[in-house]
């Protein structure tokens, strides 16, 4: 099986799916991943959907490049680097035949993902059931079952909870207080207090200044490892900060987690399976024909 001749679409770039990303082009694959056109990831130093508002990032020593054109792909791969397009509905399947379909939207369903996308169709996180829509899923909750392939069945269901870390879990993650545009007064690896002013928040309706603005106040005290880019528009209500309360741990807010690397190593091993098999089920075939 040569891996690096294997195409791999990743649907999605933010900090989950960037874990998965990594961990297949890491072993060789060539991946190329679609997003929308402006993704609202907060972990924004950990996610190569910031590719798409700055040509490129670098995550753990692997690049992944925005290109514009599906002729751009193949020259992206041959610098040993992870292809980034904007193409939310993956069109890029109606040109290019990819051996591997990665769902990772990580949209708590399944959002178009078909099972005849790909020979291999990986669902990751809750709304997939393994046989039916996809030919693997991959579990995201957190616990025991992270990072379990299932061949048969569905993740766990959504909770709407966030994980706990350090004794802390929906008050870590903060949410937009309105519709606007975000000016940070701080940056992703500041060390926060509760109550602190994270971000002035310029109030728009319909894409128009209210002339108004709101504050968002850090949570808790810790370590701000996601927030929402400056500048960017948000809508009301849209999860836009992460506070990490284990202050010591800098890193954290520049190193794949690792959740992300589980359900990145689960995603590979369900991709390598479904390569075994179909090799196998191939060079069955070629024997029998051959002593046909």
């Amino acid at each position: 099986m040569e891996l690096n001749k294997k195409l791999i679409l990743v649907r999605g770039a933010g900090d989950l799916a960037s874990g998965i990303i990594w961990s297949l082009a890491y072993a060789g694959l060539r991946v190329v991943s679609v997003e929308i056109e402006k993704p609202s990831c907060i972990r924004t130093e950990v996610s190569y959907s910031d590719a798409i508002y700055d040509g490129e990032k670098t995550l753990n020593g692997l690049t992944c490049v925005h290109v514009k054109d599906v002729n751009d792909i193949e020259a992206v791969h041959e610098s040993g680097k992870i292809a980034l397009m904007i193409d939310p509905k993956a069109e890029v399947l109606k040109t290019i035949k990819f051996d591997v379909v990665v769902d990772a939207i990580l949209a708590k369903r399944n959002t178009g993902t078909t099972k005849d996308m790909a020979d291999i169709v990986i669902g990751v996180g809750p709304g997939f059931t393994a046989g039916v829509d996809c030919h693997y899923a991959v579990e995201t909750m957190r616990g025991h079952m992270l990072g379990t392939v299932y061949e048969k069945g569905s993740p766990i269901p959504d909770t709407g909870t966030p994980g706990l870390i350090a004794s802390h879990s929906s008050d870590r993650v903060m949410h937009s207080p309105c519709e606007g545009i975000f000016h940070n007064v701080h940056k992703i690896g500041d060390i926060v207090m509760k109550g602190e002013v994270l971000s002035d928040i310029e109030e728009c309706i319909d894409g128009k200044p209210t002339g108004k603005s709101f504050k968002l106040y850090a949570s808790i005290d810790g370590l701000l490892r996601g927030i929402l880019r400056d500048g960017f528009y948000a809508r009301n209500n849209l999860k836009c900060a992460d506070i990490d309360p284990r202050i010591s741990e800098h890193d954290n807010a520049f190193t794949i987690s690792d959740k992300s690397r589980a359900i990145g190593n689960a995603t590979l091993s369900a991709v390598l399976h479904g390569l075994s098999a179909i090799e196998e089920r191939e060079n069955k075939f070629f024997k029998l024909e051959f002593l046909m």
